[in-house]
C-alpha cells in the first residue's frame, strides 16, 4: 500500500483537484442549436460518478458559426448557460472540478458529424446547410474543400470578443477552469501554424506575429476570470506535416502562455490536414506524452499529457517521474467508465473503494472483506 502520485492532491491558483485525472473534452455530436441535450445529462451524469479530479465539457463553439459540426454545444448565447450549469452542479455533487473547453472552429467548422463522414457539408440549402468557414488566409484545408473568408482585423477583433464573452457565460454556468482550444488545425491553431497561415500583416509570417492571435485569446479569457481560477490552453505541439510546427514552436508559445497567465499546456498534436481525434495511423501508448515532458522541462508551465494513455501505471509513471502534472484520458474512458477505480485498485491506494462515491464504496468495501478470492 502507498500513496500514487497519480493521487495525489494538485493546487492550481485556488483551485484543489484531487487527483491527477482528467476525463478530455469529448465531442458528443448531440446539441440541439449549440444546447446541452438528454444526451449530454446521461452522459456526464455517469461519468459524475466515477471519482475523477476533473472532467471537461466538450469543445463549445464561442460563436453559432464557430462550431465544428451542427451537432456541437455552444456558449455564445445566454440561453446555453442553464444547461452547462446543470452538467457542472452533476460533477460538483459528487466532489469532481468541471472544466469548460471553448473554442472556434475556423476553417475546420461546417462539418457532417464523425459517422457521417467528418467532411465538408456540401449541402447549400435546408436545415443543415453548409456556412462561411473562416481562416488566417483563404486557403482549403486540401484540394476540393471549401476555401475559408481570410479574416478582416475588425473581425479578428469581434472574434476576441467572442471569446471574452463565452468566457463571461462560462463563469455564470459554474465552470471552475476554462481552456482556450488552440489546436486541431482549429482557428487559434490555424493562425499559428505556417501551413494555414500565409497573412503579411502583423498577425502572419514571423513566429511572433502567428502567435499574436493565439496570445490575444489567451490573455482576453485570462482577464475575464478571476484570479484564483485557473486557464488551460490546448495546443497541438506539433503538426507533423512538412513546413508546419514543430516542439521548438510550441514551446516558444508555451512561455508566451506561461507570461500571460496561463496555468496548464494541454499539450495534443496534429489536426492541421485531417481530424486528429479521427485519425487512422497507428498510435502507441503515451505518444504524446513527450511534448508534454519537454515543454513543462524547457519552460515551466504545468502540463497536461495525452494520448492513448491507458494503463494506470503507464498514467502513475508520467506523475511520478514528472513528465506532466496532469493525465487526460476519453475513449479509455468510454472502454471503462471506472477506470479511476481501477487504477486505484492496481497501484495499491489504501482504500480504493473512497475513489467512488460513498453510495458504492460502502458496497464494494463490505463486499471486498467477506469475499473469499481463493475460491474464484
Amino acid at each position: 500500500m502507498g500513496n500514487p502520485a497519480l493521487f495525489t492532491p494538485l493546487t492550481l491558483r485556488g483551485l484543489t483537484l484531487k487527483n491527477r485525472i482528467v476525463m478530455s473534452p469529448m465531442c458528443q455530436y448531440q446539441a440541439d442549436d449549440g444546447h446541452i441535450t438528454d444526451w449530454h445529462r446521461a452522459h456526464h451524469g455517469h461519468f459524475s460518478m466515477t471519482g475523477l479530479g476533473l472532467a471537461f465539457v466538450e469543445a463549445s463553439g464561442v460563436t453559432r458559426n464557430g462550431r465544428i459540426t451542427y451537432g456541437c454545444t455552444g456558449i455564445w448565447d445566454d440561453g446555453q448557460i442553464a444547461g452547462m450549469k446543470e452538467i457542472v452542479d452533476r460533477y460538483h455533487a459528487r466532489g469532481t472540478h468541471c472544466a469548460i473547453q471553448i473554442g472556434h472552429a475556423g476553417r475546420r467548422a461546417s462539418c457532417e458529424r464523425p459517422w457521417q463522414g467528418a467532411g465538408s457539408i456540401e449541402r447549400q440549402d435546408g436545415p443543415e446547410a453548409a456556412w462561411q468557414i473562416v481562416g488566417p488566409s483563404a486557403l482549403p484545408e486540401r484540394e476540393g474543400y471549401p476555401v475559408p473568408h481570410e479574416l478582416t482585423k475588425s473581425e479578428i477583433a469581434d472574434l476576441i470578443t467572442a471569446f471574452e464573452d463565452a468566457a463571461r457565460r462560462s463563469l455564470k454556468a459554474g465552470f471552475d477552469i476554462i481552456e482556450v482550444h488552440g489546436a486541431h488545425g482549429y482557428l487559434l491553431h490555424s493562425f499559428f501554424s505556417p501551413i494555414s497561415n500565409q497573412r503579411t500583416d502583423e498577425y502572419g509570417g514571423s513566429r511572433e506575429a502567428r502567435m499574436r492571435l493565439p496570445l490575444e485569446a489567451a490573455s482576453a479569457v485570462r482577464a475575464i476570470c478571476p484570479d484564483d481560477m485557473p486557464v488551460f490552453y490546448r495546443a497541438s505541439c506539433v503538426d507533423g506535416l512538412e513546413g508546419g510546427l514543430v516542439i521548438e514552436d510550441a514551446v516558444a508559445l508555451a512561455g508566451e502562455l506561461k507570461t500571460v497567465g496561463i496555468d496548464v499546456l494541454d499539450c495534443s498534436s496534429g489536426g492541421m490536414a485531417g481530424p486528429a481525434t479521427l485519425s487512422k495511423n497507428r498510435i502507441t501508448p503515451g505518444y504524446m506524452v513527450p511534448y508534454a515532458e519537454t515543454i513543462k522541462r524547457e519552460t515551466g508551465i504545468a502540463t497536461m499529457a495525452v494520448g492513448a494513455i491507458i494503463d494506470p501505471h503507464q498514467a502513475e509513471d508520467i506523475i511520478a517521474t514528472g513528465k506532466a502534472d496532469l493525465i487526460a484520458i476519453a475513449r479509455e474512458l468510454m472502454a471503462d467508465a471506472n477506470w479511476p477505480y481501477h487504477a486505484a485498485q492496481a497501484l495499491g491506494v489504501e482504500n480504493p473503494h473512497a475513489v467512488l462515491p460513498e453510495e458504492y464504496a460502502f458496497y464494494l468495501e463490505r463486499r471486498e472483506a467477506a469475499l473469499d478470492r481463493s475460491a474464484l
